[in-house]
């Protein structure tokens, strides 16, 4: 019973999340006058399906994914369907190609920042303040002398703002070496280094400094705005910088997560209630939006990379060649994900 509420949630927040973004595709491209063949929630066979004017509306059965397919994806299926060129995608002025790209990832953000207003509103937010709120007896962190209410102001070459930040570049750092924290008490700043103590616990490896930081919850409408503010603009920061370190090797690939990684968080989410599995649908959100926004092929971020060099070149990319490229990199992204996916298989075994 249990595996089978897990599967529903993680159905519903990815269901959500993805309709989001295509949504935000569709309906820039309905108004831009593009042509919409399909717009599909799920991807495989068709389960259900309805069409309304020229778009069909369809659940598929693989319940991870979706698409919004727009005339001028697939060049053949257009003169096939004799769909008027000025209805395809290519035949848009950049400005409007770029809007209907960029509001599938603009659509994530927005969701995200609903969904943390919500929360605070509700159960309130956090103050996220820097401030260490216990250091464990004998811990790493305790015996080089860091103390209960030292604020943290940077870890190694990073400034520290936020409570999420120290999370963030803790988990960055090298756990074989001394890191650098930095803190301030009493209006003085003190250097410690610190090695964390390496836990195993079967076959999985954690790195333990001693650190414990608590937040104080606010509530209120105003309060809520300052939460919101501060959590958006701190996944923002976390996403910049994991994407920077998975391409320096900062972050290897084997400790990246796909769908099953994703369905076994969720599952840790449910016992924190509502409040934690709508947090997790923001985070995750937030990732989707920006992660679409790499300027790589296949991405939204690609497409509106070729908008960016058609203005550069003054003339258009060729549309054979950009959806070939596009469709090369889709390949290459579906061969990462299925090693991903390996991966998270293995590591709950």
């Amino acid at each position: 019973m249990n595996v089978i509420v897990n599967l529903l949630l993680f159905v519903i927040i990815l269901g959500i999340i993805i309709f989001v973004h295509e949504f935000g595709h569709f309906i820039f491209a309905k108004i831009m006058g593009v042509y919409v063949y399909e717009f599909a929630l799920g991807m495989g066979p068709k389960i259900w399906g309805k069409k309304v004017g020229e778009t069909e509306y369809n659940l598929r059965a693989i319940p991870i994914g979706g698409f919004c397919q727009l005339a001028g994806e697939d060049l053949e299926d257009d003169d096939v369907l004799k769909v008027p060129r000025d209805r395809r995608l290519q035949a848009k002025k950049p400005w409007q190609r770029f809007l209907i790209m960029v509001f599938g990832p603009m659509n994530n953000f927005i969701l995200a920042v609903l969904v943390l207003f919500f929360i605070a509103l509700v159960w309130g937010g956090n103050t996220m303040n820097p401030v260490i709120s216990q250091v464990e007896e004998d811990s790493p962190a305790y015996k080089v002398g860091i103390k209960e209410g030292d604020k943290v102001v940077k870890i190694n070459s990073h400034k520290v703002s936020t409570s999420d930040d120290i999370t963030l570049y803790l988990a960055l750092a090298n756990p074989k070496k001394k890191n650098t924290i930095v803190v301030e008490r009493d209006k003085k700043k003190y250097t410690f280094k610190v090695k964390p103590n390496e836990i195993k616990e079967g076959k999985d490896t954690y790195y333990r400094y001693g650190l414990m930081i608590s937040q104080k919850k606010t509530t209120g409408f105003l309060n809520a705005f300052s939460y919101t503010y501060l959590k958006t603009k701190s996944m923002f920061k976390q996403m910049f910088i994991t994407v920077k370190a998975l391409f320096t090797g900062g972050i290897r690939l084997n400790q990246l997560s796909g769908p099953v990684g994703i369905y076994s968080i969720v599952g840790e989410q449910k016992s924190g209630g509502i409040a934690s599995l709508l947090y997790l649908m923001a985070f995750l959100s937030v990732n989707v939006g920006f992660i679409n926004l790499l300027p790589i092929p296949a991405f939204d971020g690609g497409h509106i990379l070729f908008i960016i060099i058609e203005k550069i070149k003054g003339s258009p990319v060729d549309p054979e060649l950009e959806n070939k490229i596009h469709t090369v990199f889709l390949m290459l992204l579906m061969g990462l994900m299925l090693v991903i996916t390996v991966n998270d298989i293995l590591r709950l075994f």
